[in-house]
């Protein structure tokens, strides 16, 4: 197979932002100087001249020198590359002004002024050289521009770093729901079976569905809310066939439509949490109510179940520190920062979980 050598649309406007990037630096530092010269195109020449400069000493620093050493820990080679690189981009800034930069400005302002002398332009060539007023100019014009540039290179590795562990914590966070459902599920499923019941087809078909969304569907960013609670739904169908009789859920749902987006299994670890702290610890007849109203992109998500009696001694943890609330708090704080209301209540007989959302509101991992 023939390797792809065309750079892709990404590699593309890479190319383009570092060269914009650069034809700003070259129209700033010829305003700049160009004040101080008998014109701008002089100016602009002279600029030109040194861009080479600002441009190797930047990407010797940031696509090479940290990559190599500073990410890999190695310190020391770092420090003493990025001092050789300061010092030969100083040094290689004023061979150029003293050779090349200015003679040619030397000689526009002589053609002006025929009496004018340039001080600067005395001694010897190490006198020149050496000079510490001349080596100082020549390292800050050398580092201001690269040192932005490399700025704004850091803030993006950063970024970076930190969108790749928001994402990978998303996922392990995502990944947590998966077995205690699925082995609940299972348990269910074997009971059904051993019962030869009828009810065994339609456990296996919901289980599938749910299984397909969760490995599928749920890897994207955002899903259709009815197509989030539709899940919620059939979950909520397995678990009837488990309880039968002893448990008694309503499930009430306004305002719902297609033109609503929401990150993907926030409401169901809520629901499972109902069942597993509420309705599987109590012995007698259990209740699950459940309200979903959403308006002008505001979700308000209720859910209350019944506690048993006696907390189980097994179980070690109260509805408020379960792992399910814990994740979807942890996701909130990740998608929808300052955009939630996460409270729970808890009484007596009762605990409650209210989930106030603003779907427009969620930050975009991805970008």
């Amino acid at each position: 197979m023939r390797p792809n050598v065309y750079p892709t649309n990404q590699a593309r406007l890479r190319i383009l932002q570092h060269a914009a990037f650069w034809i700003v630096v070259l129209i700033i530092l010829t305003v700049i100087y160009g004040a101080g010269m008998p014109d701008y195109w002089i100016a602009i020449g002279v600029v030109a001249l040194f861009l080479p400069i600002h441009i190797a000493y930047f990407y010797s620093i940031g696509y090479v020198i940290i990559p190599k050493f500073f990410n890999r820990k190695k310190r020391i080679e770092f420090f003493v590359l990025l001092i050789a690189a300061v010092v030969l981009s100083t040094l290689a800034f004023r061979l150029m002004e003293i050779f090349v930069a200015d003679p040619i400005i030397y000689s526009a302002v002589k053609k002006t002024d025929p009496t004018f002398v340039w001080k600067k332009l005395e001694g010897t060539f190490w006198q020149q050289l050496a000079k510490p007023v001349y080596l100082i100019s020549a390292f800050e014009q050398t580092n201001i521009f690269v040192w932005v540039a490399l700025s704004v290179k850091f803030f993006k590795m950063w970024f970076e770093r930190r969108q790749a562990a928001m994402e990978a914590e998303l996922n392990f966070l995502k990944g947590q729901l998966h077995p205690h459902f699925l082995f609940n599920t299972l348990n269910n499923l074997y009971a059904l079976t051993l019962n030869q019941s009828p009810q065994s087809p339609s456990v296996v078909m919901g289980l599938a569905e749910i299984l397909r969304y969760m490995l599928y569907e749920a890897n994207t960013d955002v899903v259709d809310l009815e197509r989030d609670i539709k899940i919620v739904e059939s979950y909520i169908e397995l678990e009837k066939i488990r309880y039968e009789e002893r448990l008694d859920i309503n499930f009430s749902i306004n305002g719902v439509s297609s033109e609503y987006k929401i990150a993907p299994l926030l409401i169901l670890p809520l629901v499972e949490n109902a069942f597993k702290h509420g309705a599987s610890e109590q012995v007698g007849q259990a209740w699950i109510n459940m309200d979903l109203r959403v308006k002008n992109n505001f979700l308000k998500f209720k859910i209350s179940n019944s506690k048993p009696d006696r907390p189980d001694p097994k179980d070690g943890r109260s509805h408020h520190t379960s792992i399910g609330l814990a994740n979807v708090r942890k996701r909130m704080e990740i998608l929808y920062p300052s955009a939630y209301q996460l409270k729970i209540l808890e009484e007596e007989e009762v605990f409650a979980v209210i989930l106030e959302l603003e779907l427009d509101k969620k930050i975009d991992i991805a970008s």
